[in-house]
């Protein structure tokens, strides 16, 4: 971002002089003969100008300095102004500092000092402006972002049918929202700790405020505190200004530690601090800064292991297990499969143009819900998306998943013989229903059932209360 400055002066050898003076470092220097033509360039380009060097006495033909101080100051109150004053005008200028400008200089012997301290002023002003405009680019992405996690934790936990376990802890979620203390959500990579995060956010009183996250694990210690805290310029090599960390950028909101075990002892010393005096203070700053953050930690590490290695700090986790949320593996909860395989093909069919919405055939359907997941739903929905987009038959078929699905891999060892039969039943009997759009008859028929069979089965897992 280079200074653009404008200068009005009726003296030529004034502008020369200023300007040679002034256009160094990339400075921009538009020079003027009187205010009013001055006036005339900042009504078409004020957005683009950063500093007025304006004279303020153009002679009798010419409106004053004073006048066209007062109209830059209607245009555009925040734009620094500077005054060149002759001898004996002094009293004009103290007039002109009244009415809003940034600072007057006398023409004389010094001006061009005098002119460097007030550029080096402006200089720190524009840093200022440069990481303004970097954090309001930095909100509208938290905007974006907001906007995808609520329309993402509406569709898949209030439209999609849940497991018993699932719609257990959306209701822990709720519970906790209003309640301003951290939350600790425990779970394997890819079961929906952010989700589950960003309901307790949007179930908040904080709803309209950041939700910010943070992985820990994709950043090494020193980056980490950066990132995090923020740090000050010249706090280490390449540190050329000031930045705000995430814990700043979060103020008022929620600040999600994604992967919180895999931090350091003294990173966590610092989160500490943090959730207990509402302060950070900034990598290289002598003074702590107040924030008011609401604390989500997430991790698959079990941190009760890692505190008796030494590896995460006891303090800590008791301010974070006011309340813990556990996400089980979708492997634990098979039935929750049918109902997110749809909802993924529903929403990879909106986001790609032409691509037609196909049910599962039965036999993929038994694959989806016969493999381990050891990616939980994340690796379903990568598996769905990639199978509703090779498809061209009339179904989904097995020869459309990935290969580690279609050979048929088992389900996890830990899944006794009747949870699966249960699971598998669940599914059958849900995809049938779907595709029937919840005509009994219809369903029964599709699965070679009686009426009366499939009514058995109906009442049994009591599907009545999931139509929509």
């Amino acid at each position: 971002m280079n200074a653009q400055i404008v200068i009005a002066d009726d003296q030529s050898e004034i502008l020369d002089m200023l300007t040679r003076s002034l256009q160094v470092d990339g400075r921009i220097v538009r020079t003027f003969p009187t205010g009013r033509k001055a006036l005339a360039y900042l009504r078409k380009h004020v957005s683009d100008v950063d500093m007025a060097i304006l004279d303020i006495d153009f002679g009798p033909a010419e409106p004053d300095g004073l006048d066209i101080l007062r109209q830059i100051r209607d245009l555009a109150p925040d734009l620094p102004v500077i005054i060149l004053t002759g001898k004996g005008t002094v009293e004009n200028a103290v007039a002109a500092l009244r009415m809003g400008a940034s600072d007057f200089i006398e023409k004389d012997f010094y001006i061009e000092d005098r002119l460097e301290l007030s550029m080096e002023k402006l200089d720190r002003v524009l840093a200022v402006l440069r990481e303004n405009a970097r954090l309001q680019a930095r909100v509208k992405d938290l905007d974006r972002e907001n906007r995808f996690y609520r329309d993402e934790f509406g569709k898949k936990y209030r439209t999609v049918n849940a497991s018993s376990q699932m719609l257990r802890i959306m209701r822990q979620a709720e519970r906790i929202a209003s309640i301003p203390r951290p939350v600790l959500v425990l779970g394997e990579p890819g079961t929906g700790k952010e989700l589950v995060a960003a309901a307790i956010h949007y179930g908040g009183v904080r709803r309209d405020r950041p939700f910010v996250k943070v992985n820990c694990a994709a950043l090494s210690a020193n980056l980490l505190e950066s990132e995090l805290f923020g740090h000050e310029k010249g706090a280490f090599t390449g540190a050329t200004e000031a930045r705000p960390g995430r814990f700043e950028a979060a103020n008022g909101g929620t600040l999600l530690l994604d992967e919180i075990g895999n931090t350091t002892p003294e990173f966590q010393q610092n989160v500490l601090r943090a959730i207990e005096y509402q302060e950070i203070q900034r990598v290289g700053g002598a003074a702590p800064t107040s924030v008011d953050v609401r604390i989500i930690a997430a991790t698959n590490a079990d941190l009760e292991r890692e505190i008796s290695e030494g590896r995460f700090r006891q303090d800590l986790y008791d301010r974070l297990r006011f309340e813990i949320i556990r996400i089980p593996p979708l492997r634990e909860r098979r039935e929750d499969i049918p109902p997110l395989a749809g909802f993924f093909v529903k929403q990879i069919v909106r986001e790609v143009p032409g691509l037609e919405a196909r049910p599962f055939s039965e036999s993929a359907l038994r694959l989806l819900l016969g493999y381990a997941w050891p990616g939980n739903v994340r690796e379903l929905k990568f598996a769905v998306e990639r199978a509703a987009c090779m498809a061209t038959g009339a179904c989904i078929e097995p020869r459309d998943l990935p290969h580690e699905i279609s050979s048929g891999v088992v389900a996890a060892p830990g899944d006794g013989f009747d949870a699966q039969v249960t699971a598998f039943e669940l599914g059958l009997l849900r995809s049938a229903l779907s595709r029937a759009n919840w005509n009994q008859r219809k369903a029964a028929e599709s699965l070679s059932l009686s009426y009366d069979q499939f009514r058995h089965f109906y009442r049994k897992y009591g599907l009545a209360g999931e139509k929509s």
